[in-house]
């Protein structure tokens, strides 16, 4: 990977090379971030204590898992004199919009390759818009090329066009964010039985499954179709540690018809949620499937009395998607009517 020339001599020009070393411990995380219980009748009347790991307020900006994933990638660059991060998401995308962030705060150029080209000639959406006005440079293109995105030979045509950067994969899923996301299982060490997580790219749960303790085991809810991310994430984990670890399995069931995809029983449940536990807005993207899948298994047995859960909330609502609100799907399996 090419790397920026050496910063010239003389006044530095940003925080990062003022202070390589510190300069994401000045942004303030909130580490560790708060473990606490909710207490639930979707799990109370199973014998289920369910936990809530609020990775959400770790940074205003970066937020849960994304900062786990973005910290060590972003102390790679400042260790490495580079000044500038390319990366890819959809229009969407959390992992764009904290990695813009970073760089604002950071005084770090940032690129955003973003898939969808016809986007182009349209006015900026909310979560783009709010990349635009952090600093970060978008470029659309097609769904053909963005499927080119791991080719390191298309990858030599941005660094032509960009000059150097330092790439992070969409998601921010590689070897450096499996490693950073192992803190989250460290941090629930003792405190939990089975610890759950949403996955998009599996970066965050082949990190955590790492970092837990023996006996501990951690589920990954898939938000998008295709059943692909067990494999994923075997990768991830032999890219960081060199082999698989931890105790873990990804559950399929709850993604209601594939990413931002939501349904009725869904919408029904994360509303509940939200009112009893004071979470207004929960994030039916990642979050709201991590606690639906949940609370199934719960009423089918999965996890036997006295067993204690911790689900990781790892993120905030996006803006809404095209059409203003998310798209319905027929749903995963109900809950009992009893329950609740």
């Amino acid at each position: 990977m090419s790397s920026a020339p050496p910063p010239p001599a003389g006044p530095p020009a940003s925080p990062v090379s003022r202070a390589p070393l510190t300069a994401l411990d000045s942004l303030a995380p909130r580490l560790p971030s708060p473990l606490a219980e909710a207490a639930d009748e979707h799990f109370s009347r199973h014998g289920v204590r369910l936990l809530l790991k609020r990775d959400d307020l770790i940074h205003p900006d970066l937020v849960g898992n994304k900062w786990r994933k973005l910290a060590p990638n972003l102390r790679a660059a400042v260790r490495s004199g580079e000044r500038t991060l390319l990366t890819f998401g959809g229009a969407y995308s959390n992992h764009l919009r904290a990695t813009a962030a970073a760089g604002r705060l950071l005084g770090l150029s940032t690129i955003g390759v973003v898939r969808g080209d016809e986007l182009a000639g349209r006015p900026l959406n909310d979560s783009l818009a709010r990349c635009a006005a952090d600093g970060m440079r978008l470029h659309f293109v097609s769904r053909a090329d963005y499927r080119r995105r791991n080719d390191p030979e298309w990858t030599a045509g941005l660094r032509d066009r960009f000059g150097p950067f330092l790439l992070i994969p969409e998601g921010g899923s590689n070897a450096e964010a499996v490693r950073g996301a192992a803190e989250l299982g460290r941090e629930l060490r003792g405190a939990a039985d089975v610890v759950a997580v949403a996955c998009g790219t599996g970066g965050t749960l082949a990190g955590l499954a790492a970092g837990l303790a023996r006996g501990q085991r951690a589920i990954g809810f898939a938000a998008l179709r295709g059943g692909f991310l067990a494999e994923e994430v075997e990768r991830l984990q032999h890219a960081a540690f060199g082999g698989r670890r931890g105790a873990w399995t990804v559950e399929d069931r709850f993604h209601c018809g594939g990413f931002a995809r939501t349904t009725d029983e869904l919408e029904s449940f994360a509303r509940d949620f939200a009112a009893r536990h004071g979470m207004p807005g929960l994030d039916r993207v990642y979050v709201a499937k991590v606690l639906y899948g949940l609370a199934v298994l719960a009423g089918e047995g999965a996890f036997p009395p006295g067993t204690t859960v911790a689900a990781v909330v790892t993120g905030q609502p996006s803006p809404p998607g095209p059409a203003g609100r998310p798209r319905r799907r027929p749903g995963p399996p109900r809950l009992d009517p009893r329950a609740g």
